[in-house]
């Protein structure tokens, strides 16, 4: 086994408890729709976490033929699944809190969901840097840094109105993130 594969094991288990961390919120928030009115905000931001787990799986790929890993490397590189399962844990209440709706838990994890989001940027940003010495290309640098700005805005803002758009926006501008920069494997 060489030592892509044998990495990719243990990041591909994080990124799968973080996508099963979702869709059970998902079907939880189905099952009980009636009882757990839906918040656009929580479901953007929830379909968005889906849609980064599979595509940090997806770009794990281009990683194939480095083969000279450190502990360090790897750190970074595992990191941002960690992170990932995080804001999954996150983004929906959790079973033990039923009457908990989706507006009062959005706001009472913004900050935490925001500052991890934040967080997440910054690592993606911070592996490539470890792994080959050099950041990103422009445009994907570009992305990165709106996205800073998104989580930086949703951090600082408890208004109601701009997280409902900014939810939106950011699920639309990632979509076309992975159009232009991850299409092909």
């Amino acid at each position: 086994m060489d030592p892509f594969a044998y990495l990719s094991v243990l990041v591909s288990i994080v990124l799968g408890l973080g996508i099963t961390q979702l869709l059970k919120g998902f079907s939880r928030w189905l099952e009980r729709r009636e009882a757990f009115a839906a918040f656009g905000p929580t479901i953007a931001w929830a379909t968005f976490l889906l849609l980064v787990h599979f595509q940090t799986w997806w770009s794990m790929y281009g990683m194939r033929g480095y083969a000279k890993w450190t502990f360090m490397q790897f750190s970074m590189v595992l990191l941002q699944p960690i992170v990932l399962f995080l804001l999954a844990v996150l983004v929906f209440p959790s079973p033990s809190s039923p009457s908990q709706t989706l507006h009062d838990h959005f706001f009472q994890q913004r900050r935490w969901f925001f500052a991890l989001l934040l967080t997440l940027l910054v690592i993606s940003l911070l592996k490539d840097l470890s792994r080959s010495g050099s950041l990103p290309e422009p445009l994907n640098i570009g992305f990165h840094m709106a996205g800073i700005v998104a989580a930086g805005l949703g951090f600082a803002l408890k208004n109601e109105r701009i997280h409902h758009w900014l939810g939106y926006l950011v699920l639309l501008s990632f979509v076309a993130y992975i159009a232009i920069l991850f299409a092909e494997l």
